[in-house]
């Protein structure tokens, strides 16, 4: 069979990436400090280099004829290298396009030897063992009638999961841990029943595994370890070739059973990791351009993970909004959350109103979508909760920390958790946002399980490899005098009824919450709190060990959260519709918020609602207010009255109660 003969001409400068057209092609690489760059084709073992024959500005561009469908390639760029700055052109060192919709292999470097094929110095050509970027047709998915659920946001009650872990482990699933099995009738089933509105998924863009991990036979089970922010992770499909249409089918699925998809992203850094770390792609296409430097040339490392991205260079924002409604238009997903969120408003100190903020806040598509950010990173000052803009959410870490304090340490500090329950003004009442700016949570992927965080006092990180040098050393847990498992049924019991107070605390406060899936039920991951490379049952949802009765509670509070209307209206509370309330009924005063002895309060919302709080570990009288109360939710047995108008709790938790009219 002859090989091809491929030849260049004039093209168009956008769009970005591999355009196909039915014609051939059309192929484009952004590049300031680049003096040439080549095309490279791939048929079989055959490379054609083809140099981009135009320029215009930062884009270099050409269009190949005859290109279809599958055709593999990348691209060698040249220029001059000056180390203090931070340059690294090798034309030898093959890189795939920043805009890839599908990639074919995945780099290897569990040694030094490998490693070094995809260092910049090295001098040898690595072609032969360097991934390539595919170029992929239009797209012929049957969408039929598929619209977003567009959940008002006091509605929603997000479920943060792993594609893998959440479906890995599930009984009697065909396609278990695939893209394929949240399409499960099963699996759709639970999530209605369950309540939640919105499927929050941790990264699916295709990702690699460290070079640390890859010396320890380990994997990037998260998937913050993002290689293309345009194609999708094949290891999570039944059928790796089509990876793009089994996560469209599922959310084709979730869409049809009346759930949003939030897709978990990774904009703050790149798979090619610090200084020693691989070249790849964006190191080799224009290094100074892509990432943040100190004056020495060296990356920032604001993200902790090796490099920055640069988000405010024009190029690279163009990118990234690029790639979002990539994912929001193809693959009609509902929004994104932002990891590391604060790198994005970085330039290079955090602005509010920064560039990548704008672009996304002018956009007609990305506007109107759930955007939520994870509100710090790791340079200096970095913790930025409450300070990005309308349209954006943010994670509470407040919210967390304050509620595992008063319920896990007891704190008794009343003023705290009313604040958070009433969905956090101190920190989000500003510039017309909403309560459901702050996106409430107890636990996430990153952390103890709530089970956890009422099991171990300390991490165990063992498995990590890293000496349980890794992961959170304050975890603001408590596990009731036994660390790990145990049998000693009132430990046990009283681990229940800490987790169910941290469960009606997340379900009862203003604002948005968020469940980290298994929770739910008890899942537990052996006390680590760092399990980011345990691809293993560390990890995936432990369906056979279920606890229904903490199931069961969950399902009962986010019934009831629907049907309270200060919950659902996303308004701050005003304080004609909430009353705070002592144990004796009486409003609260200064002393009262102030004593940490009492740990008790009632809160009256709307005339309707009364939640009586008891963040002790032993019984609590309360006189109710005036009125006819009747029980809607209990943590565990129902009140005791010993008389009209008072009852008596016997254990720490909330109970929720109902106006009878």
């Amino acid at each position: 069979m002859t090989a091809k003969s491929w030849h260049i001409e004039e093209g168009k400068p956008y769009p970005m990436g591999a355009t196909l057209t039915s014609k051939g092609a059309n192929f484009t690489l952004f590049s300031i400090n680049a003096e040439k760059v080549e095309l490279c084709l791939f048929d079989k073992d055959k490379e054609t280099r083809l140099e981009m024959p135009s320029r215009r500005g930062s884009v270099f561009y050409g269009f190949v004829p005859d290109v279809k469908a599958g055709q593999r390639y990348g691209f060698r760029v040249y220029g001059r290298e000056n180390a203090e700055y931070g340059s690294c052109f090798n034309p030898n060192k093959l890189l795939i396009d920043p805009y890839s919709k599908k990639i074919d292999g995945k780099p290897s470097y569990r040694t030094a030897e490998e490693m070094a094929w995809f260092r910049p110095e090295d001098e040898r050509d690595n072609a032969a063992v360097a991934p390539k970027s595919v170029v992929i047709g239009r797209s012929r998915f049957n969408w039929a009638k598929d619209c977003r659920p567009e959940i008002p946001w006091g509605k929603t009650v997000i479920y943060e999961a792993h594609v893998k872990g959440f479906t890995k482990q599930f009984p009697d699933l065909k396609y278990s841990g695939t893209y394929k099995a949240l399409s499960d009738k099963r699996v759709l089933a639970y999530l209605q029943e369950l309540g939640v509105t919105t499927v929050e998924l941790l990264p699916i863009h295709y990702h690699l595994d460290e070079y640390h991990l890859q010396q320890m036979g380990l994997s990037n089970y998260w998937g913050y370890n993002t290689y293309s922010h345009f194609a999708v992770e094949p290891s999570y499909a039944d059928n790796p070739e089509r990876a793009a249409a089994e996560f469209k089918q599922a959310v084709k699925a979730l869409h049809q059973a009346g759930l949003e998809v939030i897709l978990d992203v990774v904009y703050n850094h790149t798979a090619e990791q610090d200084d020693k770390g691989p070249m790849l792609c964006q190191r080799g296409i224009d290094n100074t351009l892509w990432y943040w430097h100190t004056s020495y040339g060296s990356y920032e490392n604001w993200s902790g993970c090796g490099n920055t991205l640069n988000i405010v260079r024009r190029d690279v924002t163009r990118w990234a909004a690029d790639s979002l409604r990539y994912w929001a238009e193809e693959f009609h997903v509902d929004g994104f959350r932002f990891d590391l969120g604060t790198v994005l408003g970085r330039e290079p100190d955090f602005q509010s109103y920064g560039r990548f903020f704008q672009v996304l806040y002018q956009d007609p598509v990305l506007a109107g979508l759930k955007l939520i950010v994870e509100a710090w990173d790791i340079g200096e000052g970095g913790y930025h909760l409450g300070n990005f803009p309308q349209p954006f959410a943010e994670w509470n870490g407040r919210f967390r920390d304050d509620m595992r304090a008063f319920w896990s340490w007891e704190s008794g500090n009343l003023g705290a958790f009313a604040e958070r329950l009433a969905g956090s003004s101190d920190i989000f009442n500003h510039s017309g946002r909403r309560p459901s700016a702050s996106i409430n949570f107890i636990t996430a992927h990153d952390g103890f399980t709530l089970r956890d965080l009422v099991s171990y006092n300390e991490k165990h990180n063992e498995a990590n490899g890293e000496n349980n040098r890794d992961g959170h050393n304050e975890n603001i847990s408590y596990n009731h005098g036994v660390e790990g498992e145990t049998d000693d049924e009132e430990v046990l019991l009283n681990r229940e009824y800490t987790s169910k107070a941290l469960l009606a605390s997340l379900f009862l406060s203003n604002g948005t919450p968020m469940l980290l899936a298994g929770d739910e039920f008890g899942n537990s991951q052996q006390g680590n709190n760092n399990s980011y490379c345990q691809d293993n049952p560390i990890t995936w949802l432990d369906w056979q060990n279920e606890s229904h009765v903490l199931q069961d509670y969950t399902q009962e509070l986010i019934r009831v959260r629907s049907q309270i209307k200060l919950l659902t209206d996303d308004c701050w509370w005003e304080k004609e519709r909430v009353q705070w309330l002592n144990a004796d009924s009486s409003p609260m005063t200064e002393y009262c918020w102030h004593n940490r002895g009492s740990k008790a309060i009632q809160i009256v919302l709307d005339d309707e609602w009364l939640l009586l709080v008891n963040a002790k570990r032993s019984r609590q009288l309360f006189n109710l207010p005036q009125g006819d109360w009747e029980i809607s939710c209990v943590p565990s047995e129902k009140l005791n009255y010993e008389e009209p108008g008072k009852c008596v709790v016997k254990h720490m938790g909330i109970w929720i109660l109902h106006k009878i009219k």
